[in-house]
């Protein structure tokens, strides 16, 4: 079991992990080894999360998330396989735990009395100042 939260676990089984070459410069040691982690966890048929919380997650993961459903995490930062094995866990519970935070209610608020009364007045300038720059029209 991974602990994500106090109420969040997954188990280990949801989550495969495939060892891939890592890309770019490392001399022969990126041609030999398999030292990047390719991390995935299927989302929709987890039992571990919530709906709620996979929803957010699908929405937070973005480009990540596979059109199945399946969560798509690449650690190869270090050299190290262990080190990028824990850095892509360490990538994806931070991931559920920002899906699990919900976010607070927003609470309507009105424009203060003052500060309309100011938008007027700026309002009334303003038409004012067009006022003058309009043409006036002889009667004769």
């Amino acid at each position: 079991m991974i602990r994500i939260t106090d109420r969040i676990s997954i188990r280990k089984d949801e989550i495969t992990e495939e060892f891939i070459r890592s890309s770019g410069p490392g001399g022969q040691n990126v041609n030999k080894v398999a030292s990047a982690v390719q991390l995935r966890f299927d989302i929709k048929s987890s039992h571990s999360i919530a709906d709620d919380i996979k929803e957010r997650l699908i929405h937070i993961a973005g480009k990540k998330v596979s059109s199945v459903g399946v969560l798509i995490i690449t650690a190869r930062r270090f050299r190290d396989q262990n080190k990028n094995r824990e850095d892509a866990l360490t990538r994806l519970a931070e991931l559920i735990r920002k899906a699990a935070e919900r976010d607070k209610p927003r609470i309507k608020t009105k424009p203060s009395r003052r500060s309309q009364i100011k938008r007027i007045e700026a309002k009334k300038r303003r038409s004012g100042i067009k006022k003058i720059r309009k043409s006036v029209l002889s009667e004769e």
